[in-house]
């Protein structure tokens, strides 16, 4: 009878132990799916598209660093062709489920905040705009491009053969015109009487009206010219590459990526790149979402100081140490608030920049 007893006793122990053994088995997997749940990430670009070789491949190429070095990310990029498509393509991302959308560019500014305001439980970020009223769902990602863009103008004052410059933007508004503005200010800074033409393409994909604007400033001198329009861009450098297939000694200078390296076949028409770390911002969204610290609500500023905007890598290979000595200098004084470069074009034509030491 004790027998059976003490049998019977190890037996309910069993039973109880395999129930609690299950719960534990239970939680852990609970647990371990938590964890791995992949995070969905969608991108939207503006008309320029993914492949740019400017400012969208720079916002898509930092988001695939975020899912190769952090994994379990589900990312989903769409390319836009005009701008009825941003409202609907931001909306299709929604719907698929995204965790975060990015509209890439001011141009999507509308359309961002009218589905962040339809979805408040999702998570938005917009590159190059900032709201009036910030929504508490969106974070914006701002860079002082002017900054950036004067260290061009530093560059292109002290290369210039001609004393003409020329700008291309891409289309007109504070943005691009904060990137000229930069750009005057910073040649200007070397040579007040230096002349500087600034024109527009009105698009950010159209390579045949950048090529033909810059043809137009190489034939008429300008022998340097900088331009900030997306797309636009491989149509300047196969203007200055033809320029200087009929002997004219010129120049181009990229934006947002360094272009010799993103477009190599014009790698020696391109004498430097304001480099705008759309990459870097765009990974540091993705990595503060999966770290439960997602700022939504805030708007990210990213300058000199903040390493968000330079000259690229491969100016070094056009530019003389002495000239990058000098351009590391207003680099500094930029950083240091010694020199405060304007944002508009008017304030720019009447910039007068304090000596550097």
């Amino acid at each position: 009878m004790n027998k059976k007893r003490i049998l019977a006793g190890i037996a309910s122990l069993l039973i109880v132990a395999t129930v609690f053994a299950g719960c534990g088995s239970s939680s852990s997997s609970s647990s371990s799916s938590s964890s791995s749940k992949k995070i969905k990430i969608g991108l939207s670009t503006d008309e320029g598209g993914l492949n740019d070789k400017s400012f969208n491949q720079a916002a898509d190429t930092g988001i695939k660093k975020a899912v190769s070095e952090f994994g379990n990310i589900d990312y989903k990029p769409i390319e836009s062709k005009k701008s009825d498509e941003y409202q609907p393509n931001l909306q299709s991302l929604v719907d698929v489920g995204s965790d975060l959308v990015f509209g890439v560019g001011y141009q999507m500014a509308d359309a961002l905040q009218a589905v962040a305001n339809k979805y408040p439980d999702k998570k938005f970020a917009i590159i190059d705009n900032a709201y009036d009223k910030q929504p508490k769902n969106v974070e914006s990602l701002i860079f002082k491009s002017q900054e950036g863009s004067f260290l061009m103008g530093v560059i292109a004052a002290k290369e210039t053969k001609t004393n003409k410059l020329g700008f291309i933007g891409g289309k007109q508004g504070d943005l691009i015109d904060s990137f000229a503005a930069g750009y005057i200010a910073g040649a200007r800074a070397i040579n007040p009487n230096i002349q500087v033409k600034v024109l527009y393409a009105d698009s950010y994909s159209d390579t045949a009206k950048g090529k033909e604007l810059a043809s137009t400033l190489y034939g008429d001198g300008y022998d340097i010219v900088y331009h900030a329009a997306g797309g636009v861009g491989i149509g300047v450098f196969d203007a200055a590459e033809d320029a200087r297939t009929a002997g004219k000694d010129v120049w181009a200078i990229g934006v947002d990526q360094d272009q010799a390296v993103t477009v190599p076949k014009y790698a020696n028409v391109i004498l430097s790149s304001n480099l705008k770390r759309v990459d870097t911002a765009t990974y540091q969204v993705v990595k503060d979402l999966k770290n439960g610290k997602f700022a939504g609500g805030t708007v990210k500023v990213f300058g000199l100081k903040e390493d968000g905007v330079g000259y690229a890598p491969t100016t070094k290979n056009h530019v003389s140490k002495d000239i990058l000595d000098l351009v590391d200098k207003y680099k500094q004084a930029i950083i240091d608030g010694k020199i405060v470069v304007p944002s508009k074009i008017t304030d720019a034509n009447s910039f007068t920049a304090p000596s550097v030491q």
